[in-house]
């Protein structure tokens, strides 16, 4: 079955192999046992129903929570060719039997429905003419009170069970749930004797990273700034708070759009599609946006306020690098943070012993964003994760490279300024003293006789908050519970002010603002996907993923045979939009040849630049007229690591890589085992021993995952194994 499976997989999907996790699932599922599959976002929990149900007789009903979310998978599966539909509040009566009578028909093979639906009579007199052979429940969390996104629709779900004529084989999926929470989709569902499968949660794509005590306006500003051509969304704890961030940001010349539930239905559906079509780059949003959201290159989340608990704020930051690619997860903590949510929990109607379990998970949140271990382990131990590796070295914790500066003397005027104003006022109105402020409030209480008056003049108001705010997250002082929070003394600040301790502060480098210098392949192949995307009314992303037009990028596929082994490709697909992509790769690839045989004095150009290697650095090397792929070997030559290559040329990994490849082939000796580990070249071999060295996709699908596509081209250069480079 799992062969059968894999032709599945294959043809409609353009996948050669299943990702971890998946097959387990699949091969439970078509052994015909109730299963419960616990996969993190980004992982194919999709894919490990959706070829389940393209394999059984009859149809399969996917229960799915939010109306767009089941839009935009329903659109997924038709662009690969795979017959399903929806029903949903937005049909009318008439669509909705057109719709099921067209499953009676064997028309469909999935439909998708919102758990609200059952409650119906009506609707649920109208399934029992289907032939339900597989019955999956998505987010299947949502059926436990104790998850982070309890819904009351999905408790109708066993009652509906009990009156289906036959029991059919139930898959419950989930990206996160605890032990608690496993147990009662069980219990719920009454799961018969189910098979309970947790892929590991890690995603190795995505870099995790906490600050505190930031500015946090301009700390995004200079981020979305830096990284304006790519998609991401910014959630916020309030509306009012989202209304504000995305005001502010468009005002600085960004295209955002905002979503929360105080927007009108037309306007939310509208700046949502806005960001699937790529139409705005930047979303600002509560937590009410995301589950419906299936965009695969959201490149990355911050988090403006601390989320309540772990669960959500992993699967909300397991929305950026869907498509396998690099993904960023920033959580930008402040103390406010903690009473806003403190005080959240404190207004819901929960039982008492519900409460106290929702505060206990809130300090779980506030100890990650403290805590000095890897990020990454401190996330997968908490999810009951065992045997985690001590540094990850992709977190701001494994890589913190911040300068370190000393702020005790700051430090100590303001726990001094707060000890003279008795510690009866908040933030804004310490800082106005520390300045030297004329407010008439500040001289009606004589702050402006104090000793602390004004001692701090030169430095920007803003920066002063920003300090207290920094204090507070590290533990020196503390907001007090209240409408207006006033700022008090911790132990610790005392022993700072007898001198007795130091207080340190890690500065965060500005990001800088990334282009490339050439106009890529990659580019080429994204402003097609955006021309099509246009014609056929498409979010781009379901034309193709970025993950699937980097790896065209990189192998160059030439004709049809080449192009359907691209991850990504499937049958479908490729009879669509094949030829276009193509004639895209060739155009690109007869204007390089050309663009290289006019530049005849390019070798001599070269040789100039190598023999001045001891007297040039990258600035001389980069303003040269040496050609781009030279500049890149020369700066290699000088020690510089590919990673630093590419920061200082400003352009992506993959070009220098291709910029090696280049230089092999006009016959530099490149010294190609810098690149190969030893233990994986007799494997890379061994792989085009058997397949042969024409193609790069047969090899990399014998080797493991973590051999690199330019691994296996540095083992090409290496042994002069001609490939076609697709």
């Amino acid at each position: 079955m799992i062969k059968k499976a894999l032709e599945v997989l294959q043809r409609y999907f353009g996948f050669t192999q299943f990702r971890d996790g998946q097959q387990k699932v699949i091969g439970s599922l078509l052994q015909g046992l109730d299963t419960l599959a616990i996969m993190p976002t980004g992982a194919g929990k999709s894919l490990a129903y959706q070829i389940p149900a393209l394999l059984f007789k009859g149809t399969t009903l996917v229960i799915s929570p939010l109306i767009s979310l089941m839009k935009d998978q329903v659109d997924a599966l038709l662009q690969y060719g795979v017959p399903a539909t929806f029903i949903n509040s937005s049909l009318s009566l008439n669509e909705v039997r057109s719709r099921i009578d067209g499953v009676t028909r064997g028309k469909y093979k999935l439909l998708y429905i919102a758990p609200e639906r059952l409650e119906s009579e009506s609707f649920r007199g109208l399934l029992e003419s289907l032939q339900v052979s597989f019955l999956v429940i998505d987010e299947a969390h949502c059926v436990s009170q104790w998850g982070h996104d309890f819904r009351p629709s999905y408790l109708h779900l066993g009652p509906f069970l009990k009156s289906l004529p036959q029991k059919p084989i139930i898959g419950a999926f989930t990206a996160t749930a605890t032990e608690e929470v496993q147990a009662d989709i069980v219990r719920l569902l009454e799961l018969d004797k189910p098979s309970i499968f947790v892929t590991g949660f890690d995603r190795p794509n995505l870099m995790f990273s906490t600050f505190r005590g930031e500015n946090k306006k301009e700390f995004v500003l200079g981020y979305t700034k830096a990284h304006v051509n790519q998609p991401g969304i910014i959630y916020a704890a309030t509306r009012k708070e989202v209304d504000n961030l995305q005001s502010f940001l468009t005002r600085s010349g960004l295209k955002v759009g905002k979503y929360h539930a105080g927007m009108s239905d037309p306007d939310r559906q509208k700046t949502q599609e806005d960001f699937l079509f790529d139409e705005i780059t930047v979303m600002v949003a509560t937590n009410a946006f995301g589950m419906g959201i299936d965009k695969s290159n959201v490149r990355y989340v911050i988090h403006y306020n601390m989320p309540k608990n772990m669960e959500a704020y992993y699967q909300e930051a397991g929305r950026a690098g869907r498509d396998g690619e690099p993904g960023e997860c920033l959580l930008l903590f402040s103390p406010q943070d903690v009473v806003l949510q403190r005080f959240l929990i404190e207004q819901t109607v929960l039982q008492p012993e519900r409460k106290m379990n929702e505060l206990k998970k809130l300090q779980g949140m506030v100890d990650y964003c403290h805590s000095p271990r890897c990020l990454r382990k401190t996330i997968l131990e908490y999810f009951g994760e065992e045997n985690v590796q001590a540094k990850c070295n992709n977190c701001s914790n494994c890589n913190d490279e911040r300068e370190i500066v000393d702020i005790t003397l700051e430090a100590q005027k303001i726990f001094s300024c707060i000890y003279r104003m008795r510690e009866r006022f908040g933030i804004g109105m310490v800082a106005d003293v520390l300045k030297g402020s004329r407010k008439a409030k500040i001289r009606e209480l004589r702050f402006d006789e104090l000793s602390t008056y004004g001692i701090m003049h030169n430095v920007p108001l803003q920066d002063i908050k920003d300090l207290i705010n920094y204090l507070v997250a590290e533990g020196y002082l503390q907001l007090a519970n209240g409408e207006y929070p006033v700022v008090k003394l911790q132990p610790n600040a005392a022993s700072v002010l007898k001198g007795e301790a130091k207080v340190s502060r890690k500065i965060t480098q500005k990001p800088s603002r990334v282009e490339s210098e050439e106009v890529s392949l990659f580019e080429k192949l994204r402003e097609l996907r955006r021309e099509l995307a246009i014609r056929e009314n498409l979010p781009p992303y379901l034309i193709f993923a970025d993950s699937t037009l980097r790896e065209m990028a990189q192998i160059c596929p030439m004709d049809h045979g080449a192009m359907i082994s691209v991850s990504g490709v499937g049958e479908r697909k490729l009879e669509k939009y094949g030829n276009e992509f193509l004639e895209v790769i060739k155009r690109f690839l007869e204007n390089a040849a050309i663009d290289k045989k006019e530049n005849s004095s390019e070798k001599c150009v070269s040789a100039k630049c190598l023999a001045q290697q001891d007297k040039t650095g990258p600035e001389v090397i980069a303003n040269s007229k040496a050609s781009s792929h030279l500049q890149t070997f020369q700066m290699y030559k000088e020690g510089h690591s590919l990673a630093a290559i590419a920061k200082i040329r400003k352009v992506t990994p993959i070009t220098v890589q291709n910029h090696f490849v280049r230089c092999s082939m006009d016959g530099h000796a490149v010294p190609w085992d810098d690149f190969i580990p030893k233990e994986q070249e007799v494997h890379i071999l061994e792989a085009i021993r058997q397949v042969g060295g024409e193609k790069l996709r047969p090899i990399k699908d014998l080797l493991p995952d973590e051999v690199e596509w330019f691994t296996i081209r540095a083992v090409l250069e290496k042994y002069k194994i001609i490939d076609s480079k697709e």
